[in-house]
């Protein structure tokens, strides 16, 4: 019987380790016969990779977990349980489907990017046995986005847009 809470706990403190880099604070891990074989976390402003999530860095541990122990990965990641403090984006969401991992367990919805079932049902073009459960202890998960939040990304590009620059619109569309 997998601890989703206590494993939770480890997730969230994974994310506030996040936020004090002054990282998006999305803390993950992935449990394999009760044992935690990855623990990530973005890494999107260190690496300065867009695609540095945090169940991203996860999967490159995990296969290197396989590779160190001559495992198969697809025999691994088919009794993988993701736990990730937020409901993945679209893009990871794809991935674990992909890697057909067993469960997939978030904290808070993504309201913005995610995959599950918030901005689009990623389950619903893969022919998958992944169950998804969502809102364990999302209260905590979304305390940390909004602390995050309270602040400016460092990292974010400056917008190029010259000032005093008029723009033109047309049906709905902005062009500058």
């Amino acid at each position: 019987m997998m601890d989703i809470l206590g494993w939770m706990d480890v997730a969230l403190q994974k994310a506030n380790d996040s936020l004090k880099a002054g990282e998006v604070p999305v803390g993950c891990l992935f449990v394999y016969n009760n044992e935690v074989i990855a623990i990530g976390n973005n890494a999107v402003n260190e690496t300065h990779n867009a695609t540095r999530h945090a169940e991203i860095n996860c999967i490159d541990q995990a296969l290197e977990f396989c590779k160190n122990k001559s495992l198969n990965y697809k025999n691994v990641f088919t009794n993988v349980d993701v736990i990730v403090t937020v409901e993945p984006c679209i893009m990871c969401t794809s991935a674990l489907y992909q890697l057909r991992v067993r469960n997939i367990v978030y904290g808070c919805a993504n309201d913005r990017f995610g995959g599950c079932f918030s901005v689009f049902s990623v389950p619903n073009i893969y022919n998958s046995e992944t169950k998804i459960m969502g809102g364990v202890k999302s209260d905590i998960a979304m305390a940390l986005l909004k602390e995050f939040y309270k602040g400016t990304n460092p990292n974010t590009p400056k917008p190029k847009v010259k000032k005093g620059r008029k723009t033109k619109k047309c049906d709905n569309l902005e062009y500058i």
